[in-house]
């Protein structure tokens, strides 16, 4: 079960002289990267009705295995590319955390199907527009702090469009809707530590800003059927066990300006790693464990009394988002073009392994 091939991966050693390689490993269920941590979490997919809902909370977190430890089992594209896999099932959403120094931001890009989930521009080992640098969709990596957490994509005005999970091949996701095609899939990962000098080496005792805070909201809604009504099934057994993201309900969530300026990070201190998606069926098949569970349905969300959360960031600017990303449809606005049936909701399970991940050729 286990691949010959487990030489740990960093990054790309610089000249003589130069900064440490970022490490990237696995930490139980997360991703260490460098000193950021990174967390997918599982969460309750919200209604894709045209509302803006505040954020779910998470579920637990997804586990995380090592493409090198399955190489023989794995599609092919997967030990190219390298980096880590997590099962999810369609229709199931996640979010991102970031966890790390709070003295010292990092930039990160975010990629779905290598496309920018900021800007919708295609993934791009730059950070930002150096020729536009004020231009809207220019900035196409989220700094942390102050951004704790991503849960779709950039949506403009303060919201977002939900991660959630679809076959590739169904046409549905923001790869396809963006690009005309679906042959990446996965999410796509880089930390970019700041510059030496620009940030302290230890905390400050003093507290400054006014920092984000979470209240849980009071509202809690009804969730019916229709938030579970499925895009057309994806055509063939082997195109729909690798997943992609696509664009589900609308959430209140800014994506945070950098404050800092793209100058302040340094290019030769990042570390990157490619998360593939797949199915039950193709988890099982590489693994030889048992499908995953089921995820949290509405009803039992509402029945344990689950709350929904809010950020105390109404001063905070947002980016706007791009006309790509505008013209990305929701599942919801497919499901209704497409008069597609309902199917039923399903989830994930959780796992430890801790290692270097390999990176490869995206």
């Amino acid at each position: 079960m286990t691949s010959p091939h487990t030489t740990p991966y960093r990054t790309p050693e610089p000249p003589t002289g130069g900064p440490a390689p970022m490490e990237v490993r696995i930490d139980g269920t997360a991703l260490q990267m460098g000193a950021l941590r990174v967390t997918f979490h599982r969460t309750l997919r919200i209604p894709d009705n045209g509302r803006q809902y505040p954020l779910p909370p998470s579920l637990g977190a997804f586990p995380l295995l090592h493409v090198e430890d399955y190489a023989d089992r794995v599609p092919a594209s997967w030990r190219e590319r390298g980096g880590v896999f997590l099962p999810m099932y369609q229709r199931e959403a996640m979010w991102i955390s970031f966890s790390g120094p709070a003295h010292q931001p990092r930039a990160v890009q975010v990629g779905v199907g290598k496309v920018c989930a900021i800007t919708g521009q295609p993934w791009s080992e730059t950070l930002g527009d150096p020729e536009h640098p004020g231009k809207k969709g220019s900035q196409n990596y989220v700094v942390t702090p102050p951004q704790p957490w991503l849960d779709g994509i950039c949506a403009g005005h303060g919201t977002i469009k939900q991660f959630v999970a679809m076959p590739l091949g169904s046409g549905c996701t923001v790869e396809g809707q963006v690009t005309g095609e679906e042959t990446v899939g996965g999410l796509q990962l880089r930390v970019v530590d700041p510059k030496a000098g620009r940030f302290p080496d230890a905390p400050s005792l003093t507290r400054t800003g006014g920092g984000f805070g979470l209240q849980s909201a009071l509202e809690h809604v009804t969730l019916g059927a229709a938030c579970m009504a499925p895009c057309a099934a994806a055509p063939g057994r082997s195109r729909a066990a690798s997943m992609g993201l696509a664009a589900g309900g609308k959430m209140k969530q800014k994506v945070y300006p950098d404050a800092h300026g793209a100058d302040t990070w340094d290019l030769t201190r990042s570390g990157r790693c490619f998360v593939h998606l797949c199915n039950s069926e193709l988890y099982t098949e590489i693994t030889g464990l048992p499908a995953p569970s089921s995820p949290i349905s509405a009803d039992s969300y509402k029945a344990h009394g689950l709350p929904w959360f809010d950020v105390y960031d109404e001063g905070a600017a947002a980016l706007d988002t791009t006309s790509t990303l505008a013209a990305v449809k929701s599942l919801g606005e497919l499901d209704a073009e497409q008069g597609a049936p309902p199917e039923p909701q399903q989830g994930a399970i959780f796992s430890k392994v801790k290692r270097l991940i390999r990176d490869g050729i995206w």
